[in-house]
């Protein structure tokens, strides 16, 4: 079976600037995943986190002025793996997502891959475009 005839992951990518947002989600088309979104705005990305097929989610933690936490609740509650973007590190975040991997901004594809590879691992869709 050749690799791409497995269904390809789907990440959720919520960010609310749209040069950032595009550079993500090039790096998740690059990695060999879809992109779902971007979400630039709280009500579409909880839509998303609520209703759409996923596999991950990178999240940025600050969304037009809001936190992403309760997007991250809705994931959590349904056993979708989260990766944050934060300028501010892990410190930032509240006690129950601290277990989460969480990327400092600007993050290299490398980073971002290395946290995807992690998340992803238990996921039957396919991981990696080799």
């Amino acid at each position: 079976k050749r690799m791409s005839d497995r269904p390809r992951c789907r990440i959720l990518v919520v960010e609310d600037e749209a040069v950032i947002a595009m550079l993500v989600e090039d790096m998740v088309l690059d990695f060999g995943s879809e992109v779902v979104g971007p979400a630039a705005k709280m009500d579409e990305a909880l839509r998303l986190a609520s209703h759409a097929a996923l596999d991950a989610a990178i999240l940025d933690v600050n969304v037009g002025g809001a936190v992403v936490f309760p997007v991250a609740d809705v994931l959590r509650s349904r056993g979708v793996p989260i990766i944050f973007a934060t300028g501010y590190g892990s410190g930032g975040l509240p006690p129950r997502f601290r277990n989460d991997p969480a990327l400092s901004k600007p993050f290299s594809y490398e980073a971002l891959a290395e946290a995807l590879r992690t998340v992803l691992a238990d996921q039957p869709c396919h991981v990696e475009a080799a």
